[in-house]
């Protein structure tokens, strides 16, 4: 199986803090990988380095061949085409309208005309279920789950080739949680002939079963168990094992 990301003897320390540390394994392209791990475990610091937003202390990230931690600044804002995010409570902009926010990415980095931008974040918007009468709205004006609705479209308006989410049912109601999660599912299963790769950072054990292919799961900077979801509920890992019973 292809990785489209590697890491090679990861670490990263913060004074005498070890946040991650020497990690060397891969995230398979085309599958949903979720990233678990209690509070503190080195999640969202992993995802930093995946998207170049911090260097490693020593160790390299490599992104669909590419060592992103080598790139200068002008290589790596290019490079970041590659990633849609979807970050957690949506991070909207809270001034600009569902339109807008979609928008936004495709007046940055594109020479479309509006015309051009009009039909696909119209198309973007629909794929996600958000009405013609809420595209026009702030985020004010929004529910959660609508707001995480508008940030997928936001992160697929640059038609990535890797989608990472940051703990994307933060906030949310059980039965809000379950449709996000469709909506992931249905999203990755929609781009699957382009080998579309989604990476879940999340603490919820019980949709991650259900939703992922893959599990990485990190204790205090390492990885204690990388594999198919089948493999690790089977663990006998203690952590993991008081993980799964929460």
């Amino acid at each position: 199986m292809k990785n489209v990301i590697e890491f090679k003897n990861l670490t990263k320390t913060f004074g005498d803090s070890v946040i991650l540390n020497d990690l060397t394994f891969g995230i398979p392209e085309g599958k949903i990988t979720t990233i678990l791990g209690f509070s503190g475990a080195g999640k969202t610091t992993l995802m930093k380095h995946i998207l170049g937003l911090v260097p490693p202390s020593t160790g390299d990230v490599i992104v669909m061949g590419t060592a992103i931690n080598k790139l200068d600044d002008l290589e790596l804002r290019e490079f970041r085409r590659h990633f849609g995010m979807v970050f957690q409570y949506a991070a909207l902009f809270d001034f600009l309208s569902s339109f807008e926010n979609v928008a936004f990415p495709l007046r940055e980095f594109t020479r479309m005309s509006e015309e051009e931008i009009r039909k696909k974040v119209l198309s973007l918007l629909e794929s996600v279920g958000i009405s013609r009468e809420a595209t026009y709205r702030l985020p004010s004006e929004l529910s959660g789950g609508m707001r995480k609705r508008v940030g997928l479209a936001r992160g697929l308006a640059l038609d990535p080739e890797i989608m990472l989410y940051d703990e994307p049912t933060s906030g949310l109601d059980p039965i809000t949680t379950h449709v996000v999660y469709d909506l992931m599912k249905e999203t990755h299963e929609r781009n699957a002939a382009r080998n579309f790769t989604s990476i879940i950072i999340s603490h919820d054990i019980h949709a991650t079963l259900k939703y992922s292919d893959h599990i990485v799961f990190m204790e205090k900077g390492r990885v204690v168990e990388h594999s198919d979801v089948e493999t690790f509920k089977k663990s006998e890992n203690t952590v993991i094992r008081r993980f799964l019973e929460l």
